[in-house]
């Protein structure tokens, strides 16, 4: 049975964006390996949770005229030696090139005329913040009473057990 939970985690998670937008935000998956397919369409992955064991984490990309976002934690390495572009593709990181220590993010498939952005710190935050499901989680979280975890996964991980604090209930 031992077997069956690495399996589970080992297993990659698999992203499709076809001519749309698809976002995967706050505590969504304990995977570390990830498959990302995008056609004309855009995909925005946070791997900021605590949730996901620790170790490397793997990005599979295949990605067409697509832009692929990547929240990751401040101190995360991207490794992008496995990277093949076709045409015009890059990987835009302005702030990772100084980053020594903590989990490594690989990075390998095909880019054709697409773009790989990683954000990381309060770049992160405002854009996971600017989306409909930060507007959902909120409000839903305000209901149950406890932190929303879309905008800050790390912060929000040891605090959504507690107790609600709200002073108006």
């Amino acid at each position: 049975m031992a077997n069956l939970t690495v399996d589970a985690v080992d297993a990659p998670v698999r992203v499709q964006a076809f001519e749309a937008t698809v976002r995967k935000l706050g505590h969504w998956t304990t995977a570390r390996i990830f498959e990302v397919r995008a056609r004309r369409g855009g995909a925005l992955l946070d791997l900021r949770s605590p949730g996901i064991p620790a170790g490397d984490v793997e990005v599979r990309v295949d990605l067409d005229r697509s832009v692929l976002k990547l929240l990751v934690p401040d101190d995360a390495i991207v490794d992008q030696w496995g990277l093949r572009f076709t045409h015009r593709g890059r990987v835009k990181d302005a702030h990772g090139r100084g980053a020594l220590a903590g989990r490594t993010i690989r990075l390998t498939g095909r880019v054709d005329r697409g773009e790989i952005r990683v954000r990381r710190s309060g770049v992160a935050v405002l854009s996971a913040i600017f989306t409909r499901e930060f507007l959902a989680d909120a409000r839903a979280s305000r209901r149950a009473g406890h932190q929303p975890t879309v905008a800050d996964p790390a912060a929000s991980f040891s605090t959504a057990a507690t107790t609600n604090t709200n002073p108006r209930r």
